[in-house]
């Protein structure tokens, strides 16, 4: 025995092995064992859990290019015609559950929303021009 390393012809050892061919390489990790380091690999998918880095969540839908159920109902019930301004606000109150100066306000940021106005483009511009009219008497 040499004090090198392992003796002639030991499988174990480095290069040819005593039949002259060279020895297997280790065999690559299965994709089915789990990863031994505590750290996720850099190219996982993300979770769409919120982050200390990242203020917007994947589950916003804002994110999402969508309307929240919120903004939608209100645009219903914009879109409806009321009789007066007393049954309008008693839908506001039972429907959505807001005051109806809430909802103005929701209307109102709606109305400046590109979303809102594909959702509903009848209702956002009918909205918009009013909007407009009333700014240009005062």
């Amino acid at each position: 025995m040499t004090p090198d390393g392992p003796p002639p012809g030991d499988p174990t050892a480095d290069g040819p092995t005593a039949e002259g061919t060279p020895a297997a390489e280790p065999e690559p990790a299965s994709d089915a064992e789990p990863a031994s380091s505590a750290e996720p690999a850099a190219d996982a998918e993300p979770t769409g859990e919120p982050t200390a880095t990242d203020p917007v969540t994947a589950t916003d839908p804002a994110e999402q290019g969508e309307l929240s159920a919120r903004d939608v109902a209100v645009l219903a019930l914009e879109r409806r015609g009321w009789a007066g301004p007393g049954a309008k606000e008693r839908a506001i109150r039972e429907r959505l559950g807001m005051s109806p100066t809430r909802y103005y306000q929701v209307l109102n940021a709606l109305l400046d929303d590109p979303r809102a106005l594909r959702h509903d483009p009848v209702t956002v511009n009918r909205l918009r021009r009013l909007r407009a009219a009333r700014r240009s008497r005062r």
